[in-house]
């Protein structure tokens, strides 16, 4: 078992819920998906025809899967098309406004507790968090898309504007821009990521990433959902790493021994190890500094020592805002609302290339979702899912 296997190994992996157009995506989800031989029953490849032809999925303005709900979500969407470079200053602006209104609107119900109307404020806070709630998350949403306008990547919109008699095909796929946001060493992680959920291989032909292939539209929303999963993850723990190492680097310089580690809580971490690495060379710790060495480890090899708890808070959004965007984003983009449970098993043409463009586009999702709830987090404070 390798390094990544065995990390992986300590999440536990619920049973995934039965999708419908009221899809359940929050702790269902899981980055193994049941491996290379479970997904050869709904993943499966023939030779092309000569008469099929790729139909290219347009793109176009904002058109985006999830449309905001929210008065501060259409601004944003505005200002993204109209004035893009002023997008993070009214962010901020409707962020600042949203928490006054909801402080404001919590306020009220305590200094009414006791009286005739606590009933109707606690009701009036109850329905004013929800409509916070409903605008942060289209605000995270507008800096995610903005992140992807960013390196002039296209989301892909709803798949019923992209299937064409029943064959979907993403063109232009942009794959070098989605891989260009990663390090070296994520962007290994998700190539293996990659083999894992829909068998791409680096030494592919062109005929083979061609090749017609066939999976369920369940079973795409699935990969889809975890890779976005996956995505988070890989940002969390790579971020986690290089900290170790800036520290590492702190401590050498201010002569502590390399077996001790500096208090992590001010950089809102904690439980992080610095001696978990082992037999790593035969020279003493005193000839080479615990930073020298955590800079020659590979991310692959540092998540494996990883134990089940670090694990859990590096995989799981921190924030229930944050999974509720995972959920409305994949439901948008895989059903429509008119859309019943036999749809949900309607089996889908396309290629290898275009599952790769998938995976790669919901890693870079999870990636910006970090991004975009650290930076909303610092201005309205969101809610954790512990």
């Amino acid at each position: 078992m390798d390094c990544y296997s065995h990390s992986l190994s300590h999440y536990s992996k619920p049973s995934v819920a039965q999708c419908s157009p009221s899809l359940r995506l929050r702790a269902n989800l899981s980055f193994d998906l049941s491996g290379d031989r479970r997904r050869s029953r709904s993943l499966r490849s023939r030779p092309n025809r000569a008469a099929s032809v790729a139909v290219a999925c347009e793109f176009g303005g904002l058109n985006a899967p999830l449309e905001p709900k929210s008065p501060a979500g259409r601004h944003l969407s505005r200002v993204l098309l109209n004035e893009r470079e002023c997008l993070h200053g009214a962010a901020k602006e409707q962020l600042e406004l949203l928490a006054s209104e909801r402080e404001g609107a919590l306020a009220r119900m305590s200094l009414s507790l006791g009286s005739t109307e606590a009933c109707l404020h606690r009701r009036i806070a109850e329905l004013k968090e929800h409509e916070c709630q409903t605008a942060v998350e289209d605000v995270m949403y507008m800096l995610i898309f903005y992140k992807f306008s960013d390196i002039r990547v296209h989301m892909v919109p709803r798949l019923s504007k992209c299937i064409y008699n029943s064959r979907l095909e993403i063109w232009p796929s942009r794959d070098w821009a989605l891989e260009s946001i990663h390090s070296f060493d994520v962007l290994e992680m998700v190539k293996e990521h990659l083999t894992t959920v829909v068998g791409w291989k680096a030494d592919s032909n062109v005929t083979d990433n061609w090749a017609t292939t066939e999976i369920q539209r369940l079973q795409l929303c699935r990969i889809y959902a975890a890779s976005i999963l996956y995505g988070y993850f890989l940002k969390s723990a790579s971020l986690r790493h290089h900290l170790e190492v800036r520290l590492a680097d702190a401590n050498y310089d201010l002569g502590v021994k390399t077996g001790t580690s500096l208090p992590l809580w001010s950089y809102g971490l904690k439980n992080i190890a610095f001696d978990h690495i082992s037999n790593t060379q035969s020279t003493s710790v005193g000839q080479v500094s615990c930073s020298q060495v955590k800079k020659q480890e590979k991310l692959r090899c540092y998540v494996m020592g990883f134990d089940p708890e670090i694990l859990q808070m590096c995989a799981m959004p921190r924030s229930k805002e944050a999974l509720n965007l995972i959920e409305k984003h994949s439901c948008a983009l895989f059903w429509d609302e008119n859309m019943g449970l036999l749809e949900a098993d309607e089996v889908i043409s396309t290629s290898l290339a275009s599952l790769k463009r998938f995976v790669l586009e919901a890693v870079a999702f999870g990636s910006f979702l970090w991004d975009a709830e650290e930076y909303v987090d610092t201005v309205y404070k969101l809610r954790t899912t512990d």
